[in-house]
């Protein structure tokens, strides 16, 4: 049931199904770091979890100053998003590209929780010879 606009109304079952996913990807990362804790000796399971936690950080900044208006943005060319909704100024609640029936910020949530956990996953190959600033350079 869609209104005058094509737009359907606001879900919030749908939104509350979203946020509760959001929470649970963003659940995952801590417990890779853990996981990746069990995994390396008893000296680095500090810095395993430390590099863990910083990509939740790190990463949650730059998703909400540029990532997501790059990667999902009104297209500049096929397959580049711009910077218009860069520092998330969407301009816009709905969006039938990428949220029918709940906000596009928790559209943007639940992308970010994958964003996350993308740099956290990969961080596993790091665990004994990764320096701090390489690896905020390398996650940047």
């Amino acid at each position: 049931m869609s209104n005058s606009s094509g737009i359907l109304p606001l879900n919030s079952g749908d939104n509350a199904w979203m946020m509760t996913s959001s929470a649970l990807v963003l659940l995952m990362t801590p417990a890779l770091a853990f996981f990746y804790g069990g995994l390396v000796d008893h000296k680095n399971v500090l810095n395993q979890i430390f590099l863990s936690f910083i990509c939740m950080g790190i990463v949650l900044v730059q998703w909400a100053l540029f990532g997501f208006s790059f990667a999902f943005g009104p297209p500049v060319s096929e397959g580049f998003g711009s910077f218009q909704w860069s520092v998330l100024r969407f301009g816009e609640v709905n969006n039938a590209d990428y949220s029918l029936t709940f906000p596009l910020l928790t559209y943007c949530m639940f992308q970010a929780t994958f964003a996350v956990i993308t740099p956290a996953i990969i961080s596993g190959k790091d665990t004994f010879w990764i320096f701090l600033l390489l690896f905020l350079f390398f996650r940047s």
